[in-house]
């Protein structure tokens, strides 16, 4: 992809190539979808939506994220109630519980050092999932060990220089859970708007409702619910606009 000048305005754009005009169309085509029509989105299609999700960048591969497919009749009425009645909720093809493991990290950790690709497991990739994971993550009881990271983390700032944070309380690391489970979320409506279909992130929904309806723990955090299926012609219910860019980005 190579820069050219745009002759009316002067300004620097670029070659758009196959590839890049194709994800243009998914990002820009992608709405808020409130009402979808009667065609079911076949289950080939959803798992590959699903494969693309977790292709998310997620730090250190640790993937706290779950995703529930509300397919059962009945769990799915309850499931649209507790998502307040919407319309996106009560017409989608499917229904999609996004979901942040809080208590993963640990077992994740190991799976990785099992499944790791490239044997024998490298010590560098040993030592960081077996000692600087478990150091990040751990807090001990009453946060004891979290105390102690904090001393240390103070005393190698002004020696050493900057250094990341660990993750000291539970907020710390329900945090990371979500961050980490919100990228895979929007992953999976691209997919979904690739393949032809559409989506509604809903964040309007009764979450303890929900996790006692999905067996869920205090471990699980429902990030959103996503409604998907394919677009109505009301589905949209208004014109699409942000604010202009040079009000959100800084060059510094």
């Amino acid at each position: 992809m190579t820069p050219e000048n745009d002759k009316k305005t002067g300004t620097a754009t670029f070659d758009r190539t196959a590839t890049l005009q194709a994800f243009c169309d998914v990002v820009e085509s992608r709405r808020s979808v409130r009402r979808f029509t009667d065609t079911p989105i076949p289950d080939a299609v959803l798992a590959d939506c699903l494969r693309l999700a977790m292709l998310a960048p997620n730090s250190s591969n640790l993937q706290p994220w779950e995703f529930y497919v509300i397919d059962d009749a009945d769990t799915r009425k309850r499931a649209i109630k507790n998502c307040m009645n919407q319309n996106a909720a009560k017409t989608s093809a499917r229904l999609i519980a996004v979901v942040a493991r809080t208590d993963v990290w640990q077992d994740h950790a190991q799976q990785i050092l099992r499944e790791y690709p490239d044997k024998p497991v490298p010590k560098k990739v040993k030592d960081y999932y077996n000692k600087i994971v478990t150091l990040d993550f751990l807090r001990g009881p009453a946060n004891i060990v979290s105390a102690a990271k904090w001393g240390a983390t103070q005393v190698a700032r002004r020696l050493k220089g900057p250094i990341k944070s660990p993750y000291y309380t539970f907020e710390d690391t329900k945090n990371w859970a979500t961050n980490n489970t919100a990228l895979a979320a929007q992953n999976l409506m691209l997919a979904l708007r690739a393949h032809g279909f559409d989506s509604c992130p809903m964040g309007g929904f009764d979450e303890p409702a929900m996790k006692r309806l999905l067996g869920l723990s205090d471990d699980h955090h429902i990030v959103m619910m996503i409604g998907a299926g394919e677009r109505a012609d009301n589905g949209i219910y208004n014109t699409q606009f942000r604010f202009d860019q040079a009000q959100f980005v800084h060059y510094v």
